[in-house]
């Protein structure tokens, strides 16, 4: 799957663990697809989990957060991973637009 509406954006620590940043904004009639796609991506990332999930200051080795916020008639839908950075660019490339 490509995403039609989530753009990435990745940050490294510098320590092998990196941020991927994944960020819509989109009209009440799009939301459905743009959830959809969120819901694609913590899919694949709980099925090729490098660990447990969890805050990574609590053991996990992995972690998501989703935030969905509307302004009125746009919601932007935002969701951040954190994990292993080989892990996390192997989830960006599963969804990065082909050439």
């Amino acid at each position: 799957m490509t995403p039609q509406y989530l753009i990435f954006d990745a940050s490294d620590d510098g320590e092998g663990t990196g941020t991927w940043d994944a960020m819509a904004s989109v009209r009440a009639a799009e939301l459905p697809a743009v959830m959809a796609e969120v819901q694609t991506v913590l899919t694949w990332a709980e099925n090729h989990s490098p660990g447990p999930s969890g805050p990574l200051d609590d053991g996990g080795v992995w972690d998501a957060d989703q935030q969905v916020q509307t302004d009125g008639d746009w919601t932007t839908v935002t969701l951040s991973i954190t994990g292993p950075w080989e892990w996390g660019e192997a989830l960006v490339g599963r969804f990065a637009p082909s050439d």
